[in-house]
Parts: C-alpha cells; sequence; structure tokens
C-alpha cells in the first residue's frame, strides 16, 4: 500500500501561482510515476503532468510552459509550480502514484481561480 498526502492547494486570481505537494509513503519502490491529475465539476479526470522516479516528465498540452512538476526521490514527494493559472485551471488536483501495476490518489486538494 502506498499512501499519499497533499497540500497547497487554495484560492488565487487568474494569473497568479500555487504549488502543490504531495508526500508518498508505504511501499514504494524505486520504479515509479507520481503526477498530478485534475477534476472539475462536470469533467472527467484529466492528466496535469506525470514525472519517473528517472525524470522524465509529461504534459497535458493546457499546462505547458505554466507549470512545472518536480520531485525530490529521496522525500518521495512531488511537487506541482503552477504560474499563470486561468479560471480553466481550478479543479480539485490529485496526487497520483503508479508502481507496476498499481496505482494509488491522493485525497484531492481544491485549486480555485477566480476574480
Amino acid at each position: 500500500q502506498v499512501q499519499l498526502v497533499e497540500s497547497g492547494g487554495g484560492a488565487v486570481q487568474p494569473g497568479g501561482s500555487l504549488r502543490l505537494s504531495c508526500a508518498a509513503s508505504g511501499s514504494i519502490f524505486s520504479m515509479n510515476t507520481m503526477g498530478w491529475y485534475r477534476q472539475a465539476p462536470g469533467k472527467q479526470r484529466e492528466l496535469v503532468a506525470t514525472a519517473t522516479n528517472r525524470g522524465s516528465t509529461n504534459y497535458a498540452d493546457s499546462v505547458k510552459g505554466r507549470f512545472t512538476i518536480s520531485r525530490d526521490n529521496p522525500k518521495n514527494t512531488v511537487y506541482l509550480q503552477m504560474n499563470s493559472l486561468k479560471p480553466e485551471d481550478a479543479a480539485v488536483y490529485y496526487c497520483m502514484f503508479r508502481r507496476d501495476q498499481y496505482t494509488y490518489w491522493g485525497q484531492g486538494t481544491q485549486v480555485t481561480v477566480s476574480s
């Protein structure tokens, strides 16, 4: 089992920035992927960004150039720096940990973008 604890959500005005953090604990092995998904009301959960423990990253087109994902492997923590936030970025953001065929999710953290 893997436990994920997220932090850093909140409310921000358009153009603002937020940084999300997610710390993983439990049965963590070297080969894994961590990342962020988001779900807005009435919409399906969608990929935001992922990063492997080897440093490979993947971003949704909608956030490229504005969001940056990073990892601290010794701390089993993944971060999402979100800049130039737009109203359409508002959603519940979920941390994801994937190892082999197993996927684990955090409880979600709300990001609100409005003036």
